[in-house]
């Protein structure tokens, strides 16, 4: 828990700086945004541990962007709001928030719920092996879809996280084009498969000339090797 990496999303920037300083005394790595847009090029380039994310916001909405972030990752958030009605605290439990605090609040309130949401989040991982999947010096997890190399997080777009999902799903069995594209709801063409397959051998592959995990098999589609399967293709 100790250096959890925390991003603070709040338009006010007095109270981002005293959260910001508080979190960092509290042995926390800690980065901000005033808005959701800014946000969402941070957790684009950082893998975050929590976010403490403020409802009230001009332009995009903390629920609104809540809604978005749960579309394609499982990050903690703590939802920070000065409204008090329980309405509202409904809309962003069931929108997917992990918990709520009305402002004013302590700062080892703060402190005290950004632990239990981290302690029950690290549970819920040990429990759920099924879904993480591991291939060479590779990590890839299924609810996040965050990909890691000996414990370094590699940058995906979200169009290769979700085809690296669909083959995480399936490893080690040859998926084609129509298979791709069941499992992606129709929502990327064959084009934009061929060109996402490529940038991802390149983040994954010593040598994308002859790839040793994401396989091409000659006259069907392709397949993630992790060798634990008792048949596998050398075919590239």
């Amino acid at each position: 828990m100790i250096n959890s990496h925390v991003l603070i999303v709040d338009d006010d920037q007095k109270l981002r700086n005293l959260l910001s300083d508080f979190l960092k005394n509290n042995e926390f790595l800690v980065s901000d945004a005033s808005n959701a847009y800014d946000a969402q090029n941070l957790m684009n380039s950082i893998i975050f541990d929590l976010i403490i994310l403020d409802i009230m916001m001009p332009g995009k909405t903390g629920l609104q962007f809540l809604k978005e972030i749960r579309q394609n990752s499982r990050v903690p958030i703590l939802m920070l709001t000065a409204m008090s009605s329980t309405e509202d605290r409904i809309d962003g439990l069931e929108t997917g928030a992990d918990d709520y605090l009305s402002k004013p609040f302590q700062p080892k309130e703060l402190l005290l719920r950004i632990k239990n949401i981290l302690k029950r989040n690290s549970y819920i991982n040990k429990v759920k092996p099924s879904s993480n999947l591991e291939f060479g010096p590779f990590f890839f997890n299924m609810d996040s879809l965050n990909l890691y190399k000996n414990g370094l997080s590699i940058h995906l777009t979200t169009s290769e996280q979700n085809l690296l999902k669909c083959f995480a799903k399936k490893p080690d069995k040859a998926l084609s084009r129509d298979d791709l594209n069941k499992m992606l709801g129709g929502k990327m063409e064959d084009r934009s498969i061929d060109v996402a397959i490529t940038r991802i051998r390149k983040k994954i592959e010593k040598d994308q000339r002859f790839p040793t995990y994401l396989q091409t098999i000659r006259g069907f589609g392709w397949k993630l090797n992790t060798f634990n399967s008792k048949e596998f293709n050398n075919e590239t």
